[in-house]
């Protein structure tokens, strides 16, 4: 292949830029201008790939040849041998978790064979800050189908037809969501993009927006066609630089490219969209919460009806859909409705983005079908556990899911499943556990989140969540008892069914999924006192076998406080009474000497 028509390009998204991303596309331009080759070949900062525990990510195209962990250094290596030989770099190849032979193309990774990109589809692939490379890429052409041929009506029916459901937790159908706004009637109407992604270890919209931000912005265009609405808000928050600095750039170039704004493609439609900040307030991703943060009030939502889309920002009908909804809105335009209904399960339509994160080797972004078992997630697209530990449960949904177990594995995950398994689609967070977390820890975390984030409004979530909190506090701290576990469990359900809002009511599932499927953990901790996971900090006594201590006293020097005592070559003790379980001496000794009991 000529050089002239070669590619290199570089993950520019958040999680690589953070690994020294920015030096190794410097590098790497600095390595073509020395070899008279940067007219030659192209060097694009894309999005993210996906493979966020092996980055920066670096693709050479055409061959798809895909180099992980790339350091600025490699740069030199990379140009020389691939670009100027031909030769891969072997070093820097994808090595899939089991350390077979190195990868030699994207295609052939375990990762991606599962994989339907479409709310995902530019991702990696453009340069999310030139609109041209998104134009040439299918961008706005939705749009000028929407414009030039297509009523309002007939928008609503292509969505309706879908079967897309909403992607930011709720499952809405995203259709009907457009025709009831649609038939309220108003001199002025809003378009929202929930932007607020406030979940524990999630970071499916924030790379859409760092990756594609054009997909978002022509959707919304089309929903404000549709809708009848001239006026477009994303709420963003604010602690997201990279995406903010990239919709920027997009809302001005799509404006400079008459996309957006007055008379849009000559077609006399108007339509403009501003960015609104949001301060990290999790409550804030319910919509009526969002839009009073947008006014300029405080983050509480209200009850409903009336819906957003009835009287939402300003009082005005408000159509609210989220970044990761909003991104698959032009392929079914492009492609029709009746591709995207192809594709999940009977009620659950099209693909949906997970953020893998916790006890697995593939950390990263995926898109998947609905209707994919969890095992399939897991073990195949994810890799597996890391370091061949067992598999323990799955937290779906961020803090507001509950934990799914072994029996869950072959579930075909979609809205209704794992609603039913007790947990939740939510935004698309997906934490793996594996045998060494304790459950009941795992939901103390989650729920320590909640009461934090709880905007204190109504009763049940305010009060309710807190008191729920302590009661995890005595269970882990070994002051449990087993009437505890049954207080945990009504006081749970109560939550969930007086609460105001969406955060309220779906705040206990993480106690109640883990009450259900780890009973025993429970039962542990407040009848034998014990951690079986032994994480819980005041259930834990670190012990020194004698018949392996070697008296080296490596533990002894390392302990902070002096609790780790005995003679140079004789076994040694830990006093329990001023041990403060940091797990120093463990970590030191050779000869595993050191137990938790």
């Amino acid at each position: 292949m000529p050089r002239e028509k070669m590619q290199i390009i570089v993950c520019g998204g958040t999680s690589c830029n953070g690994n020294n991303g920015e030096a190794v596309i410097d590098n790497i331009r600095l390595e073509l201008e020395a070899n008279a080759l940067e007219n030659d070949i192209r060097v694009v900062r894309s999005g993210c790939f996906g493979l966020c525990t092996m980055g920066p990510i670096v693709k050479i195209m055409p061959g798809d040849t895909i180099y992980t962990k790339v350091t600025p250094d490699d740069a030199h290596e990379i140009v020389s041998e691939h670009i100027m030989k031909g030769r891969k770099v072997e070093r820097l190849l994808y090595k899939d978790p089991e350390g077979k032979k190195p990868l030699t193309t994207e295609k052939e990774l375990t990762s991606h064979k599962k994989q339907i990109r479409i709310a995902l589809r530019n991702c990696g692939i453009i340069n999310p800050e030139n609109i041209e490379d998104a134009i040439a890429h299918k961008g706005y052409e939705a749009l000028a189908t929407v414009l030039t041929e297509l009523k309002p009506q007939d928008v609503i029916r292509i969505i309706k037809d879908s079967g897309l459901r909403g992607r930011g937790g709720g499952g809405f159908p995203t259709g009907l969501k457009w025709e009831i706004a649609y038939k309220n009637k108003s001199d002025e109407k809003y378009v929202v993009c929930n932007a607020d992604e406030g979940d524990p270890g999630a970071f499916m919209d924030r790379s859409v927006l760092e990756g594609d931000p054009h997909a978002v912005l022509e959707a919304m265009i089309i929903c404000g066609y549709a809708i009848e609405a001239h006026n477009g808000l994303i709420y963003i928050r604010a602690e997201y630089p990279l995406a903010v600095a990239r919709l920027k750039s997009a809302i001005q170039q799509a404006r400079d490219y008459g996309l957006l704004g007055k008379d849009i493609l000559g077609t006399g439609f108007d339509f403009d969209i501003d960015i609104r900040y949001g301060a990290g307030a999790f409550v804030c991703g319910e919509e009526t919460a969002l839009i009073h943060s947008m006014e300029g009030l405080r983050g509480e939502p209200t009850v409903k009806p009336p819906f957003p889309a009835e009287s939402g920002f300003r009082g005005k009908p408000t159509n609210v859909n989220n970044v990761e909804t909003f991104a698959c809105i032009s392929p079914i335009i492009l492609k029709g409705a009746a591709w995207f209904a192809g594709i999940g399960t009977e009620k659950s339509k099209g693909t949906k983005v997970f953020a893998l994160a916790g006890k697995i080797n593939n950390v990263g972004l995926i898109e998947v079908p609905m209707g994919i078992t969890l095992r399939e997630v897991i073990f195949e697209i994810g890799g597996g556990i890391r370091k061949g530990k067992k598999f323990k449960a799955a937290q779906t949904g961020g803090p507001s899911g509950g934990c799914l177990t072994e029996k869950h594995l072959d579930l075909p995950i979609d809205f209704d499943n794992l609603t039913a398994a007790g947990s939740m689609m939510g935004s698309g967070g997906l934490i793996v556990m594996d045998e060494d977390d304790c459950m009941v820890s795992v939901a103390k975390f989650f729920l320590d989140f909640t009461v934090e984030e709880s905007c204190g409004k109504c009763s049940p979530c305010r009060i309710g969540n807190k008191r729920l909190h302590e009661l995890l506090e005595h269970i882990t701290k070994g002051k449990g008892t087993l009437a505890d576990l049954d207080r945990l469990k009504n006081m749970s359900l109560v939550i969930k069914d007086t609460s105001l809002c969406g955060l309220g009511q779906s705040s206990p599932n993480p106690v109640l999924s883990t009450l259900t499927n780890f009973r025993d953990e429970y039962e542990a901790h407040v009848t034998l006192k014990k951690c079986p996971a032994g994480k819980c900090k005041d259930l834990m006594e670190y012990f020194i076998i004698s018949a392996n201590c070697v008296g080296c006293t490596a533990c002894a020097r390392v302990c902070p406080v002096g609790a780790i005592t005995g003679e140079r070559k004789e076994p040694h003790l830990i006093n329990p009474s001023i041990c403060i379980k940091c797990g120093a001496c463990m970590e030191k000794c050779k000869f595993d000497a050191i137990i938790i009991q």
